[in-house]
């Protein structure tokens, strides 16, 4: 420990950076493994200058990505490997060393790290002058790009190929082709990923677009700011003004009627303007719930498209990716069985990696098939289900609720209808044999997509809602199915 100390206060040489650099990750491997990344060994370190040690990213996204998420994981095992109170700056490609903006200061990248606020950012290239240097200082602290959601990375399987060559289509012609993209599904299907590839894909191939990348939640928020503020000519330049829009969740709009109608005349001015404009949501247009007419309809001008849950061969590739990104060396068969043991979502299979991971270096051995089991149990055995009748959970519903099989049917999203047709399709989902579709098919000739959105959601709430819970435990019991198949 103290060789490298008295390195670091003797020279600043790339020699000496070097070797704590090794040693910071050595470290970070041995006792912070969650957090340690395979591609972590392509950083490049510069130099030690006054007390910062300096390292080369590969790219503008990877500095802001570390400096908004692992700035301070560095730092602590900086200061534990060599004594002193050393601090690390990242630097990208073609960047003065000394002003490596936005992250100049080491308090500006520290409160970049403690905010932890990542839901905005901005792909800057060069030739946009004063606009160019002000949005990326806005943008840049905030920086929610992770350069792990590459298309590269990304598993294609049945339920998400579509999505896969739509947004892969995006980034290649953008403003030509799918023109919006709007994917929805579950929480941790992947959504999210492709977002962000396609930004990525964009900041290689154009890197002097400007794209914003925004949660719904953070326009809203800016929206209302801007109005209290009287700012709302700067607001709509910077959402109009630009190449492209991609916004993540945007189910959000829903019941907020004046963000509805900010957002319904900027999506126009980008259209009008062949600029790409990008969407995800937890659910298709149509049962997004108070969301107006005229935005679903925009919406479904471009293409609509679903990613759901993987099969389990899916899930297996998606578990040795992951291990393979965190640089962690899985045994023999236990990728098998966390895909076996998990079939709810992909951050759940990537949690099941970092469990072991921990579980690895507390008992000091390695990951194998024995810890995997020891680690994550299987799914729970069931007993034999005998299946309902798509007509007995019809009739159950309409009788439970009170409502008319035609408004079931219907395109009706009030509370009174979207939830008995919801849990109808929880219903008919987890205790009869017919498909997806089929059961899209009872309820008006709904998308499969639609059906799974539904389930799943009655799915989340019963592990939450004691009433509802109560509730189903009722319906289940009067078609005669108290233990629902896996």
């Amino acid at each position: 420990m103290a060789q490298p100390a008295r390195r670091a206060e003797q020279h600043g040489s790339g020699g000496e950076a070097a070797a704590l650099w090794s040693e910071t990750l050595n470290y970070l491997r041995a006792n912070n493994p969650a957090e340690s990344r395979a591609r972590f060994d392509a950083l490049h370190p510069l130099e030690i200058r006054n007390g910062v040690l300096l390292v080369r990213t590969q790219s503008g996204v990877e500095r802001d990505h570390l400096h908004a998420e692992y700035r301070g994981v560095f730092a602590d095992a900086l200061r534990i490997v060599s004594g002193h109170l050393l601090n690390i700056r990242f630097v990208a490609p073609g960047e003065d060393d000394a002003q490596s903006a936005p992250h100049a200061g080491d308090a500006a990248a520290g409160s970049a790290a403690d905010q932890n606020g990542s839901d905005r950012a901005v792909v800057i290239g060069g030739g946009m002058g004063q606009r160019t240097a002000e949005r990326r200082a806005r943008g840049a602290l905030r920086l929610a790009i992770n350069p792990d959601n590459t298309f590269r990375n990304f598993v294609m399987g049945p339920g998400n190929r579509l999505a896969h060559a739509a947004a892969s289509a995006v980034a290649e012609e953008p403003g030509r082709r799918y023109n919006p993209l709007f994917i929805h599904g579950g929480v941790g299907l992947g959504k999210t990923h492709l977002l962000q590839a396609i930004y990525l894909s964009i900041a290689d191939q154009n890197p002097d677009w400007v794209v914003e990348y925004v949660s719904c939640e953070e326009f809203t928020s800016e929206f209302m700011e801007a109005v209290q503020a009287g700012r709302m000519s700067e607001f709509r330049h910077e959402f109009r003004d630009i190449d492209m829009l991609v916004i993540d969740d945007v189910h959000f709009l829903a019941k907020r009627d004046r963000t509805q109608e900010e957002f319904f005349h900027t999506f126009n001015v980008l259209y009008q303007s062949n600029k790409q404009i990008v969407l995800s949501s937890d659910a298709p247009p149509e049962d997004i719930p108070d969301l107006e007419e005229r935005l679903v309809s925009r919406f479904k001008w471009g293409l609509v498209t679903g990613v759901e849950q993987p099969d389990y061969e899916t899930r297996i590739a998606i578990v040795q990716t992951k291990a393979r990104l965190r640089g962690v060396d899985l045994g023999q068969g236990v990728a098998e069985h966390i895909a076996a043991a998990i079939d709810s979502n992909i951050r759940e299979l990537e949690g099941a990696i970092v469990n072991l991971q921990v579980r690895a270096k507390v008992d000091e051995r390695p990951i194998d098939l024995d810890l995997a089991r020891a680690t994550i149990e299987p799914p729970a055995e069931t007993k034999p289900h005998v299946a309902a009748t798509m007509q007995r959970v019809i009739d159950l519903i309409v009788d439970y609720y009170a409502v008319k099989l035609s408004d079931l049917q219907s395109k009706k999203k009030t509370r009174s209808i979207a939830r008995p047709r919801q849990v109808l399709m929880y219903l008919a989902r987890r205790h009869t044999r017919h498909s997806l579709e089929e059961i899209g098919g009872y309820l008006g000739g709904r998308d499969h997509t639609t059906i799974m959105h539904g389930a799943n959601k009655i799915t989340s709430l019963r592990a939450t809602d004691r009433a509802l819970s109560a509730e189903l435990d009722h319906l289940e019991s009067q078609l005669g199915v108290d233990e629902a198949p896996d």
